[in-house]
């Protein structure tokens, strides 16, 4: 009998118990994908924000201030699907919707690995 993955969940918290929280299954899936979609990787505007591995994470700081429009959507589903790609290899994108609330731009991403399936919000600020 094999055990499921278990790791820290991001954002760091605190458990019961008085340590990290640690998790697996559908809460670990949404912990890898948010923190690879919410860090800022590096771009011809940015060097990173990890200096030990700059090139982790998505670019889509770059869409902050823009124009929220087809064309800057299109590209927030490109960048989703290259980041995830890159590292978070084993994740599927099932589905990707977005939705305008005034100023700010939420992605609602349904993603699948192996058995197990994950939905997660990120929302960007204008």
């Amino acid at each position: 009998m094999s055990r499921k993955p278990q790791n820290l969940l991001v954002p760091f918290r605190r458990d019961k118990k008085r340590d990290f929280a640690a998790g697996s299954g559908p809460e670990l899936l949404a912990s890898k994908v948010r923190q690879a979609l919410l860090t800022e990787g590096a771009t011809a505007r940015s060097s990173g924000e990890l200096p030990w591995r700059t090139n982790f994470g998505a670019a889509l700081p770059l869409l902050r201030h823009q124009r929220n429009d087809a064309p800057l959507q299109e590209l927030a589903r490109v960048y989703v699907r290259d980041v995830l790609e890159r590292w978070v290899p084993g994740a599927q994108v099932v589905s990707l919707d977005m939705k305008q609330e005034g100023i700010v731009l939420t992605l609602r991403l349904r993603v699948r690995e192996q058995d197990v399936a994950a939905t997660v919000d990120v929302a960007l600020p204008r």
